[in-house]
């Protein structure tokens, strides 16, 4: 009777073992953003999902979601939470909705060039405002991929902060966003991003401020005269993974999952910067002036009459952020 037992129990544990291992196995995740299938962030992401497949030996399944089909980036930032995705790509902006302090990337001028933002996120101050969103909203950044430079396009000619005074710019409603068009006497309007081109064509605005890629991508050269160098907003995108999932992972998957993802930021790093140096030359031969611009004009204007506290940044985060190298 005890032998019959113990092969019953034997063969159970053994059942159990292998429907987990099964389970383990089928384990499906759904990572969403708001970009289209062309662009590097969707074709590192859906590289980072057969690689993470590839390394825990099939026990994650990662469906990508492009362009917005989990929802606008407000939806996904909520699916963390709510559990109806596992894995997101977004901008510090609206990870500042759960922890302001990590928007202070967003203030106009923070980061010299693309190479001063990669150097933050290898920073302690980044690691401290990170850690900061994680404790507020439980989850967890995994990599940070360069977005590309914020620049102006214009129908007027910019050559100045001054020089925008009056000017009616479509800028997206994120307070961070505005500071540099306000600061500089700019009529700022928020309309939405899928209707800027025929708000641009039309004359309801008569400006607009994007990377060069973007600009590129949705076309707006077609229906601007000028590309102003601003250069006001060093963007970035962060991979966050739910605080949920992080919690499932063992040490050892946490590590693929890191190293995963910041090997694909760094392929779409990259391709982005290839991508942005080709454009100066692009949107001259299409027969845009291009203009250079002061930067520090602009910047001190920023710094004159916008306060870090105004949006709950840290102006001594910002400090820090100046001394890294």
């Amino acid at each position: 009777m005890l032998k019959k037992l113990t092969i019953a129990f034997a063969a159970s544990a053994a059942a159990l073992l292998a429907a987990t291992t099964s389970g383990m196995a089928q384990s499906k995740l759904k990572w969403a953003h708001v970009y289209e299938t062309s662009e590097p962030f969707h074709t590192a992401s859906v590289w980072a999902a057969g690689e993470i497949n590839k390394r825990t030996n099939g026990r994650y399944q990662i469906d990508v979601y492009p362009a917005s089909q989990l929802g606008k980036e407000t939806d996904i930032n909520q699916g963390l939470s709510l559990g109806s995705v596992d894995m997101i790509i977004s901008g510090s902006s609206f990870a500042a909705k759960s922890y302001p302090p990590i928007g202070v990337t967003y203030y106009p001028y923070t980061f010299r060039d693309a190479d001063h933002l990669l150097a933050y996120t290898k920073s302690d101050v980044f690691k401290e405002l990170a850690k900061g969103y994680e404790d507020k909203s439980g989850h967890h950044i995994l990599a940070v991929t360069y977005y590309g430079v914020r620049h102006t396009s214009s129908n007027k000619p910019i050559k100045s902060c001054t020089d925008m005074k009056g000017l009616k710019i479509r800028v997206p409603d994120v307070p961070a966003y505005l500071a540099m068009p306000r600061a500089c006497g700019a009529n700022t309007a928020p309309i939405a991003f899928a209707e800027v081109y025929l708000a641009l064509q039309n004359g309801t605005v008569e400006a607009q401020e994007n990377p060069l890629t973007t600009i590129e991508a949705k076309k707006f050269y077609e229906v601007q005269k000028h590309v102003v160098l601003t250069g006001h907003i060093v963007d970035h995108l962060n991979t966050v993974v739910s605080g949920a999932l992080w919690k499932k992972l063992s040490e050892e998957d946490r590590k693929i999952f890191t190293d995963v993802a910041q090997e694909a930021a760094a392929k779409a790093t990259a391709e982005i910067k290839t991508n942005e140096a080709k454009l100066v030359d692009f949107f001259k031969q299409k027969g845009l002036t291009v203009t250079e611009v002061n930067k520090d004009e602009f910047r001190d204007t920023v710094l004159k009459t916008t306060s870090f506290e105004s949006f709950d940044y840290r102006k001594s985060d910002w400090d820090r952020i100046q001394a890294v190298k």
